[in-house]
C-alpha cells in the first residue's frame, strides 16, 4: 500500500469520526443559543417519579415491540428464533449508534447471527427490509401529523414537507431497486461474480456467498401471516413511540403550562423522529433542536421547558440504550459459556472465518 493510500485511509478515518461531533456540536449549539438551561435543569430536578417509571416501562415495550415485529421479518429464515436475542440485538443496536452513528445495524445482523448460527448478511438483508418499512412508516405518521394538526404545519415547519418528498423518493427509488434485485438477481449475481473474478477466484466465491445469503435476507417477508403481523406491529410501535412523549409531558409537569394530548404527542414524535435520521450520535443535537422547536413553535411551550423535554427525555433513552446493550452482551455471553460456546464481543463477532452458514 502507498504512502497516498495510507493518507487517504487516514483523513476518511479522521473525517468519519470528526463529521458526526461536529453535526452534533453544531445541532446542540443551534438547539439551546438563548435558552436559560439553569432553569431547564431547575425543571428536570423536580420530575415526577411515577410518570418517569412509566415512561422507562413504554420504552423497553416499544423496543420490544421492534423485536417482535423483526421475528415475522426474520421467520422465513429461520422460524424458531429467540425473542431474547432478537431484542438484545435491538437493544445493542441503539446502543452502539449512541457512540458511532449507523454503525448499530450492522452490530445487529453481527450479534444476532452469531448468537442463532445464521448468517449475519442474511440478517444484515432482513434489516435492509425492516429499514425501508421504518422509513415509510414515519413518513406516513408525518402525514398523519399534518392531517390532525389546526392550521398549516408545512408553514410553521418549513422544511418539512421537502423532508416527506424526499422520503417517499427514497422509498420508492429503493423498492424499485429491491424487486429488480430479487426479479433479476441471476443478471446482478453473475455480473458481480464475473467483476469480482478478476481479482481472484477466492473473491469471486465470497462475493457469490454474500449476495445468495443477502438476497435471501431482501426477499425475507413472504406469507400474508407475516405481512398483516408486520404491519400491525408497525402500528403498534407508532403507538408506543408517542405515548412515551405523551407520558414525558407529564414527567416534567409540562401539562400546568398547557393542555397536553396525545395527538400533541404524537405530532412531537414524528417530527423529532427527522432527528433521529441525521448521522449524529444517538441523534444527540438534531434531536434536541427539532423537539424545542416544535414544542415553541407549534404549542407554544416555554424555550426552557422544551429544552428540559429534550434533554431529559434523550438522556434517559441514551442511558437506557447504553445499559442494556452491556448487559444484554454479558448475560448472552453468560448462557453461551453454559454451553460450551465461545463468547461474542465487539470484535469478534467480525471474524469471517466462522461465518454462520
Amino acid at each position: 500500500m502507498t504512502s497516498d493510500n495510507v493518507n487517504n485511509n487516514q483523513l476518511t478515518k479522521v473525517v468519519g469520526y470528526t463529521f458526526p461531533v461536529l453535526i452534533t456540536i453544531l445541532f446542540l449549539y443551534f438547539a439551546f443559543r438563548g435558552i436559560n438551561l439553569n432553569e431547564s435543569f431547575s425543571i428536570i430536578s423536580k420530575s415526577s417519579i411515577l410518570p418517569l417509571l412509566l415512561y422507562i416501562i413504554i420504552f423497553f415495550l416499544s423496543h420490544l415491540a421492534r423485536a417482535v415485529r423483526w421475528k415475522f421479518i426474520v421467520n422465513s429464515v429461520k422460524n424458531d428464533v429467540s425473542m431474547f436475542h432478537l431484542f438484545g440485538s435491538v437493544m445493542v443496536s441503539y446502543g452502539v449508534s449512541c457512540v458511532v452513528p449507523r454503525l448499530g445495524e450492522l452490530y445487529r445482523g453481527l450479534f444476532l447471527g452469531r448468537w442463532e448460527g445464521i448468517s449475519r448478511s442474511t440478517v444484515i438483508g432482513t434489516i435492509v427490509v425492516e429499514r425501508i418499512i421504518d422509513i415509510a412508516a414515519f413518513a406516513f405518521a408525518a402525514l398523519i401529523s399534518v392531517s390532525i394538526f389546526q392550521v398549516n404545519l408545512y408553514d410553521k415547519i418549513i422544511w418539512l414537507k421537502t423532508s416527506l418528498i424526499i422520503g417517499f423518493s427514497l422509498i420508492f427509488c429503493l423498492t424499485i431497486f429491491l424487486i429488480f434485485l430479487v426479479k433479476f438477481q441471476k443478471i446482478f449475481r453473475n455480473g458481480l461474480i464475473k467483476i469480482s473474478k478478476k481479482f481472484s477466484d477466492k473473491i469471486a466465491n465470497r462475493v457469490r456467498s454474500i449476495f445468495d445469503t443477502l438476497l435471501s435476507g431482501l426477499s425475507s417477508i413472504k406469507g400474508t401471516k407475516n405481512i398483516f403481523f408486520i404491519f400491525v406491529w408497525t402500528i403498534l410501535l407508532l403507538l408506543l413511540y408517542a405515548l412515551n412523549a405523551y407520558v414525558g409531558f407529564y414527567i416534567l409537569g409540562m401539562d400546568s403550562s398547557g393542555t397536553v394530548t396525545f395527538k400533541m404527542a404524537w405530532i412531537v414524535m414524528t417530527i423529532s423522529s427527522f432527528g433521529v435520521m441525521i448521522p449524529a450520535p444517538g441523534g444527540t443535537g438534531p434531536y434536541h433542536a427539532i423537539s424545542i422547536l416544535v414544542l415553541t413553535q407549534l404549542f407554544l411551550f416555554s424555550n426552557e421547558i422544551s429544552a428540559a423535554f429534550a434533554i431529559l427525555t434523550h438522556f434517559i433513552n441514551y442511558v437506557l440504550f447504553i445499559l442494556s446493550t452491556l448487559l444484554f452482551i454479558f448475560i448472552v455471553n453468560r448462557q453461551r459459556e453454559k454451553k460450551g460456546l465461545k463468547k461474542e464481543t465487539f470484535l469478534s463477532v467480525f471474524n469471517l472465518n466462522t461465518e454462520e452458514k
